[in-house]
């Protein structure tokens, strides 16, 4: 017998991603493009996962300057930067140990990374305090969370823990979840408002979990993934309420802060409606709240940085949670540079301002431009939602996606990976890429739909 058929029950339960489908076909696909297979496209727009340099997004120069600096120091005395880039990168090389970004840092972080970390969050939040001493900076938000639900899932009890979870939500959450073995308890989004989180369904969430699981958190992610609706005020302080009634630990995912679009919507923190409501809510609700330089302008997914702020937990379980982060020994020392220069950018007055600004307007510019052209598109399109074809062997939606990757290039993900109503069916792409690409996209998009809609309607 292999001793890999003796892995943890709870790996073998893992449900298997719809993706893996979509990405072996991608692959397909472009190895034939390769091979000069004519197809009605020349390349594949892969819009799949919230990664805009993926999309097309191009990095900012300020960023990738100040890296390669720390990379190669020989760069810090070179006129070929930018003044303020090398004195960035000088000022990163010397808070390294040895001076160095080959060079393990302390546990939290580089520690005056992490205090920045911590005025950030106090600028952010209108004087909120932020000890340095309640943040971890990890190899992405996701890692992090993952480290908060090793503290709350008690595998071996004889009740198993529930995590109160949106849907939809994002398939590593739910993995994470299924992989420490606890029980996922969903909460749905009412698509109908925007995708609005109702307390009446927190509750009736709650009560489905009795006599199944021991209900000991709640997962929120705000702006939402993948939906993008925004909480109001109002709605994080009926779930702070809620949380604190029903005893639950409140993990708050808001790694998209910056990528608020609405007219009329404003990102504000948890960790500040919980501070300004005041004790004893303030001094007793227990909150994770995470953040990653992966998504906003910066796009930054692969440097791997990230961080988790804890609000209100017992000096004695801090001392587990130091334990479980050390065991990662620390995070990627470009990734917590990077997570820095996403808190610190470039101001008026600086020599790099003037070309960050002009490589930061567009994007926003695109992001707005993209969320309106999208949604016109798409809610001109007659019927759009996915037939049940079960002979294919295919959920709804992946099979969907499937024509749409084979037949016009385009890779989306299936909302059956992150969670829907049953009969309801979706798709879900990155909205984050320039301009002519979505354009691009929706062209393919609109003229595969009618096909499609013509074959099985």
């Amino acid at each position: 017998m292999s001793v890999l058929q003796e892995m943890s029950p709870n790996v073998k339960q893992m449900r298997q991603l719809e993706y893996a489908v979509l990405a072996r076909q991608a692959i397909r696909i472009r190895e034939e493009l390769k091979q000069g297979v004519r197809k009605p496209y020349k390349e594949v727009i892969d819009v799949c996962w919230g990664d805009p340099h993926r999309a097309g997004i191009k990095p900012l120069s300020f960023v990738r300057q100040v890296l390669a600096a720390c990379l190669y120091p020989q760069l810090v005395n070179s006129d070929k930067l930018p003044v303020d880039v090398r004195q960035r990168a000088q000022r990163l090389l010397q808070e390294c140990c040895g001076g160095s970004v080959g060079a393990y840092t302390n546990t939290r972080g580089i520690p005056e990374i992490v205090h920045r970390v911590s005025e950030f969050i106090t600028r952010r939040d209108g004087g909120a305090p932020s000890p340095p001493e309640n943040i971890y900076i990890s190899p992405g938000s996701q890692w992090a969370l993952t480290n908060m639900l090793k503290i709350l899932v008690n595998s071996k009890a004889s009740t198993r823990t529930g995590v109160l979870t949106p849907v939809p939500c994002h398939s590593t959450t739910t993995l994470s979840l299924e992989g420490l073995g606890a029980v996922i308890v969903p909460y749905y989004l009412s698509e109908r408002q925007g995708w609005e989180l109702q307390v009446e369904e927190l509750q009736q969430a709650l009560d489905s979990a009795k006599g199944v699981c021991n209900p000991m958190a709640l997962y929120v992610i705000n702006p939402g993934n993948p939906s993008g609706h925004v909480q109001s005020r109002k709605s994080m302080q009926e779930v702070i309420r809620f949380v604190s009634e029903k005893r639950l630990f409140l993990l708050a995912d808001e790694v998209y802060q910056e990528c608020v679009y609405g007219e009329n919507s404003e990102f504000v923190s948890y960790k500040r409606v919980l501070a300004e409501m005041g004790p004893p809510l303030s001094d007793t609700v227990e909150l994770a709240s995470f953040h990653s330089a992966s998504k906003g302008y910066m796009g930054e997914c692969g440097l791997r940085g990230g961080y988790v702020e804890l609000v209100n937990l017992d000096p004695a379980v801090m001392k587990y949670i130091y334990t479980i982060f050390s065991m990662d020994t620390c995070a990627p020392v470009l990734g917590q540079m990077a997570l820095d220069l996403m808190m610190n950018p470039p101001q008026p007055g600086d020599p790099s301002y003037p070309l960050y600004d002009v490589e930061k307007q567009p994007i926003r510019t695109a992001l707005v431009h993209n969320v309106k052209t999208a949604r016109a598109v798409l809610n001109s399109l007659p019927g759009f939602c996915c037939q049940p074809v079960e002979e294919v062997g295919m959920k709804p939606d992946t099979f969907y996606c499937s024509r749409l990757l084979e037949e016009a290039g385009v890779l989306v993900s299936p909302g059956c990976e992150y969670g829907q109503k049953e009969g309801t069916f979706h798709i879900r792409f990155c909205i984050m890429t320039p301009q002519d690409i979505m354009e691009e996209l929706l062209k393919r998009l609109t003229s595969f739909h009618t096909q499609f809609m013509e074959d099985f309607s």
